[in-house]
């Protein structure tokens, strides 16, 4: 299973063609509920909303359980004041870490430094 950070799916979203062909490449898919709510707040009107919630069922939600959230305050203590870790890449991070997945994103410069934490180049 590979977890995907929310920019490739808004790349998805917007037909760019090298981010579609990527996710369907990939076996088996997760997003972080963290994800599934940053893509929702996105969302203008109930239609774009049904739209994410019919695109979100190709995706194993993973939640936030109390180990990623624990896990999630070590990042941030570790890595905000060095790195500049938000709450959000730290709680996804910290999905990854938790369900021992590796996690793609594209901005690679938001994880990178975290140890333990496979990232998968992308574009791969």
């Amino acid at each position: 299973m590979t977890i995907i950070d929310t920019d490739i799916l808004i790349d998805v979203a917007r037909g760019i063609g090298e981010a579609v062909d990527f996710l369907d490449s990939l076996d088996s898919k997760a997003v972080s509920v963290v994800t599934q709510m940053e893509l929702i707040v996105g969302c203008r009107n109930k239609v774009e909303l049904q739209n994410l919630t019919k695109f979100l069922n190709r995706f194993e939600i993973l939640p936030i359980t109390s180990l990623v959230s624990d896990t999630a305050v070590k990042l941030i203590e570790q890595y905000y004041l060095s790195h500049g870790l938000i709450i959000a890449d730290s709680l996804i991070a910290a999905t990854a870490l938790v369900y021992s997945e590796p996690l793609v994103s594209k901005n690679q410069r938001d994880f990178r430094f975290i140890s333990g934490l496979e990232l998968i180049p992308y574009p791969a």
